[in-house]
């Protein structure tokens, strides 16, 4: 999952907002600076991640990936899933995806003094691009992907993948609807969890 949807997935919680959008960024005892509320955030993204990497029909997304993008692919993987939840956005909220991006975005930026500062350049590109909405797009994935392949220090060829998600379009559309409901209920009970604590 990348960005659009673990801002979908945090719901409207303000604590799990922000946790799951700087927890790539959070190493070890970092976690301990943020509120527990912001921490809870943190946890979430994390068990989302963990859910999504080992899951199976996730897995068959990755293995259809390696060619192009080899160590890469479960990233590529996680913004084609963002592609897909962009493009069948309404099955899934109410609110359109051009006012869901505004408002995360101005929530976000509302609140990135309680993010780390490596956090804001993102944060400024994320809302200068309007990367939420541009997943919707083929071509906005392939601006991602060759975004993502100029920012990776190593070799790589990520931006190439976008051959691949044209050419099995519909195999990681079916991927995508199979999996989605499963994380979504996955996110349901660990948020229960958490909020019980």
């Amino acid at each position: 999952m990348n960005f659009l949807a673990h801002l979908y997935l945090a719901g409207k919680d303000e604590g799990l907002i922000i946790g799951n959008f700087i927890a790539d960024s959070i190493r070890g005892k970092e976690i301990n600076d943020y509120s527990v509320n912001i921490q809870k955030g943190i946890v979430l993204h994390r068990k989302i991640d963990e859910f999504t990497d080992g899951h199976p029909i996730v897995k068959k997304t990755v293995a259809r990936l390696r060619k192009s993008a080899a160590k890469y692919a479960p990233v590529v993987s996680d913004v084609i899933y963002d592609h897909f939840l962009a493009t069948n956005w309404l099955q899934y909220s109410p609110t359109p995806l051009p006012t869901f991006a505004q408002n995360s975005y101005q929530f976000l930026n509302h609140n990135k003094h309680l993010m780390p500062n490596k956090i804001h350049l993102l944060l400024e590109y994320m809302i200068r691009q309007n990367w939420l909405v541009k997943y919707a797009s083929i071509h906005g994935i392939a601006q991602t992907l060759k975004g993502m392949q100029a920012r990776v220090h190593f070799s790589n060829t990520m931006a190439s993948s976008i051959i691949d998600l044209v050419d099995d379009y519909s195999l990681f559309l079916k991927d995508f609807q199979q999996f989605f409901p499963e994380i979504q209920e996955f996110v349901q009970k660990e948020k229960r969890q958490l909020y019980f604590e």
